[in-house]
């Protein structure tokens, strides 16, 4: 870390950039003034507001996804100093104390199809979800009374997956996942856990079961656990792998026995 005063010292940002997604990727790198508790996403808004590189060259506002700014919706997730992160929650104090040196490296997700810049499509992930019918099913809107009980035990394993904010930082991290293959990966594959836990979800579990147990399902999954450990809400993902697995191999024998799909 340079010894500088906190007026004068600076953050360079290297930033991978492309402008369109069949364009040739660039670098271009920006020095932003340092201030106590900055986050990402303060950082590429001092960017856009002065987009003129450490070489001097005037350039245009890096494009980039963002929306709530509290780490609850998933849209800022980037690569950051080679991890996938939310670019709200990552502070540059953080950041800069993990490396040792007032430089971060930007990038945007590789698993997903490139917009531009830091920007990417991620609505395989929506995709994935509704293939596993991710969703409890009702009966119209009426009122329909009661709702079935749930232990409490339930409640805390399902609060722990309802966490999840489809931001793909999971799929970014899992050699399984790639953006030309079909597999559902760790995200869907949770998501698919919680709704089956559910007592009006589950009417859908074999459906997902059968999904799970196709092309892409739970035997692609090579258990690197990459997934976990990036997680920025801590949903305990491996469990979650685990319990589908349990799930896909009874549901196997079931239909084995019974001759149903």
């Amino acid at each position: 870390m340079t010894a500088t005063t906190q007026e004068t010292r600076t953050i360079l940002f290297k930033i991978k950039r492309q402008t369109e997604p069949n364009s040739a990727p660039f670098w271009e790198e920006y020095a932003v003034p340092y201030k106590e508790n900055l986050n990402i996403i303060s950082c590429l808004n001092w960017i856009a507001a002065n987009p003129t590189t450490t070489s001097g060259v005037d350039s245009t506002p890096v494009a980039w996804d963002c929306n709530c700014l509290e780490e609850v919706c998933g849209a800022c997730t980037m690569v950051i100093n080679g991890r996938a992160r939310q670019s709200c929650s990552a502070l540059v104090d953080t950041l800069v104390k993990e490396t040792g040196a007032d430089t971060i490296t930007l990038e945007p997700m590789s698993k997903f199809p490139l917009v531009r810049d830091l920007v990417v499509n991620r609505q395989r992930m929506f995709k994935e979800l509704i293939r596993l019918k991710a969703w409890v099913p009702i009966d119209g809107t009426h009122a329909l009374g009661g709702g079935p009980k749930e232990s409490p035990e339930a409640q805390d394993t399902r609060y722990a997956l309802s966490r999840c904010m489809t931001c793909g930082c999971c799929l970014e991290a899992c050699p399984q996942f790639t953006i030309d293959n079909n597999f559902v990966g760790a995200q869907a594959i949770s998501q698919a856990r919680y709704f089956n836990m559910h007592k009006t979800g589950a009417v859908l579990a074999d459906e997902r079961m059968e999904e799970l147990e196709g092309p892409g399902g739970i035997t692609d999954c090579g258990n690197a656990q990459n997934c976990v450990k990036v997680c920025p809400k801590e949903i305990p993902l491996t469990e979650s792998i685990a319990a589908i697995g349990r799930q896909a191999t009874v549901h196997a024998i079931k239909s084995f026995f019974t001759g149903k799909k």
